[in-house]
């Protein structure tokens, strides 16, 4: 089904399906020629438009990109290129070649997170009012937020992320809707011996920061606005940002606590589930495609469990994918639905490309219908077109659509601001280990590191 965030809300460590899985890298002495070279004179004829893509998913990409040079009858070529895996490489490439004034970058994939980095040092040609129309014609709201800073639409929405709640229906057969019955749940299946473990991603990384923005933005607040402007300090955000520490460090501290949850990310939650330790899980799409898949690219359906729900070390005949359910994120406010952060990849028009216009038409294409629903079931990415939500080959790729669909109609967006790298470094590195946070100081002492992480000032972690 879908993949897991990390920077990119959005990647981490997750399995992936054989169809598509294509890794490159690119190193220091190809970048500096490649730069070199897109400094030179173009060549006569149809313009090249270059398209650069991460790694997961350039498969689907890369037809994409051969599909829309078909579709534009010779008048242009789109060549899909390969960036680095990780998100921090991806980045730092895009931005030398941006700096450097490569002519050769045209189109570029871009993490959800850059959208005002990249605007504010105009890495990005803004969308004329035309094209900003017709991206926005059936986009979800949610995910088109990504794309825009000061009012102004700078990337188009390509993919999105949501994390839902995953959890042992033999355990609970009634799904928590709010955080605390999660924690009353998980306590009391630890006093029968029964796995309890919520898991959830607690490490210092950007995960930890995107549980935390989730639970800010659940509780009714923002940590910080377009304008820089701190939140959190202030009631009633302050108040929301304590009621947010809180529950994490209520969640860690908890007698029914997974012991390693300072350090897991993603992948350490879907192994745990997969294991039979846990009875709860929130995390990304890509869980599901996992124990639904054979090993080694997938758990295989989980370990087996006994009677009572515990791991068991023979072929009982039941094993966790036959108890495996998801519902809604839990919310913060009873009644009111979590406003869960988005992860995703959007498309922009670098500032430096010499065929701007050009580069906007094959835009559109290449987020268009056809290529999302290709990039949904092979490559395992929820769409940004509201109406692939109905379509039958999505929804029966995605069980869990619905859930999906309701928390992205719900989502929140991570701070959007320039600063925004420093200010979740700031984040995850006061809020970890969560088991020993002090959630009355968190709105004060946060607000200050992030003021300080804006005006480049101390020490990041």
């Amino acid at each position: 089904m879908g993949q897991p965030p990390g920077a990119r809300g959005g990647k981490a460590d997750g399995p992936r399906r054989r169809r598509g899985r294509r890794w490159a890298a690119a190193g220091s002495a190809v970048l500096a020629a490649a730069v070199l070279a897109g400094c030179g004179a173009e060549a006569a004829g149809p313009p090249t438009l270059n398209f650069y893509t991460p790694a997961d998913g350039a498969t689907q990409y890369a037809q994409a990109a051969e599909d829309c040079t078909t579709a534009a009858g010779g008048r242009y070529t789109i060549a899909q290129q390969t960036l680095p895996k990780g998100a921090d490489d991806q980045r730092l490439q895009l931005a030398r070649r941006l700096v450097a004034g490569d002519t050769s970058v045209d189109i570029v994939g871009i993490d959800v997170t850059w959208t005002a980095e990249f605007a504010k040092a105009g890495w990005l040609e803004k969308f004329p009012p035309a094209v900003r129309s017709q991206v926005e014609q059936g986009t979800l709201a949610g995910p088109l937020e990504t794309g825009t800073y000061q009012g102004d639409l700078w990337a188009a929405p390509l993919n999105t992320n949501t994390q839902i709640l995953w959890y042992r229906s033999d355990l609970v057969p009634t799904p928590p809707t709010t955080w605390d019955e999660m924690i009353q749940m998980s306590e009391a299946l630890q006093q029968r011996g029964l796995p309890s473990y919520i898991e959830v991603q607690g490490a210092q990384y950007e995960g930890l920061t995107v549980w935390f923005n989730t639970l800010v933005n659940s509780a009714g607040s923002q940590i910080v606005d377009e304008n820089g402007k701190v939140l959190i300090a202030e009631q009633p955000g302050a108040g929301d940002a304590e009621r947010a520490a809180a529950i994490m460090k209520r969640v860690a501290s908890s007698p029914a606590s997974d012991p390693s949850l300072s350090v897991a990310k993603e992948n350490d939650g879907r192994l745990a589930m997969e294991a039979g330790t846990a009875a709860f899980q929130i995390n990304y799409p890509f869980v599901y495609a996992s124990i639904n898949t054979p090993p080694p690219d997938g758990g295989g359906g989980g370990t087996f469990i006994d009677e009572q729900g515990k791991p068991a070390a023979t072929d009982t005949g039941r094993q966790v994918v036959d108890v495996f359910k998801w519902a809604p994120y839990p919310s913060v406010n009873p009644g009111e639905p979590a406003r869960v952060t988005i992860g995703g990849l959007n498309l922009g028009v670098s500032s430096t490309s010499l065929n701007k216009d050009l580069a906007f038409e094959a835009v559109q294409c290449l987020r268009n219908r056809e290529n999302q629903l290709r990039n949904a079931v092979d490559g395992g990415v929820p769409p940004t077109l509201e109406a692939l939500y109905s379509d039958p080959s999505f929804q029966q790729e995605y069980p869990a659509w619905q859930a999906i669909k309701e928390s992205l109609d719900n989502a929140s967006v991570r701070p959007k601001t320039p600063a925004y790298q420093s200010i979740s470094i700031v984040i995850s590195d006061l809020l970890n280990p969560p088991a020993e946070i002090d959630p009355a100081a968190v709105p004060a002492e946060l607000a200050d590191q992030i003021v300080r992480a804006q005006n480049s000032e101390g020490l990041v972690p």
